[in-house]
């Protein structure tokens, strides 16, 4: 695997930043965007668990539905691109079955060889609180969006991520909760405008010794 150049994936990340005003009439590529949606397929979870679901918003009238919701902030209908980030409510053992199932499909062995990571996983989702499972779920999505941004930059695609927005208002348009699923965090996506003021401002980050300490 051909490893990207550290000054390419430093500049990456140096370029990107929250856009606040997007380009309305620039769109996405297609196969950057399949990318972008490979990325999330490919995000890392706990035990391998995928406690999730995105779903891509891209009926006009139900954005503008979620914009008062969303404090106001134009992204949301503006961007080529609405993801929102969900977790999967009341994760439990049927989950853990699932994965292994799964896993012996893709990987051509036997469920009963898997019996031991099967027993762990659901030893951990029934030895913890449900609310905690719901927040161990969380994190998991949050994981993703970091994928999802980094992913997006490396490719030159600009991106939001925005928790400023009303869950149980985006659970109820969309109908997530129905489906077994709950909004955690959005994240918009396609090409920052050309006025947008924010653009241009040096990046703030605190010094490195600062924030990475060796011990």
């Amino acid at each position: 695997m051909p490893a990207v150049p550290p000054s390419d994936l430093l500049a990456a990340l140096n370029w990107r930043y929250a856009v606040k005003k997007f380009d309305a009439t620039k769109k996405i590529p297609a196969d950057t965007w399949a990318a972008l949606e490979q990325c999330l397929l490919l995000s890392p979870s706990s035990y391998g668990l995928q406690p999730w679901k995105f779903f891509v918003v891209e009926t006009p009238a139900l954005r503008e539905q979620l914009l008062p919701h969303s404090w106001g902030q134009r992204q949301i209908v503006d961007a080529d691109k609405l993801v929102v980030f969900a977790v999967k409510k009341d994760v439990g053992v049927a989950d853990a079955d699932r994965l292994i199932a799964r896993t012996a499909a893709v990987r051509g062995i036997p469920a009963d060889a898997l019996a031991g990571y099967r027993g762990m996983m659901a030893g951990s989702l029934t030895k913890t609180p449900p609310d905690a499972v719901d927040v161990w779920m969380s994190r998991q999505v949050f994981i993703a969006l970091g994928v999802f941004l980094t992913t997006a930059a490396a490719l030159g695609v600009d991106a939001c991520p925005m928790e400023g927005f009303v869950p149980e208002q985006y659970d109820e348009i969309l109908g997530l909760t129905a489906k077994g699923y709950a909004s955690r965090v959005v994240a918009t996506a396609g090409y920052r405008a050309a006025d947008d003021a924010y653009a241009g401002l040096k990046k703030v980050r605190y010094e490195l010794g600062e924030v990475v300490e060796k011990v």
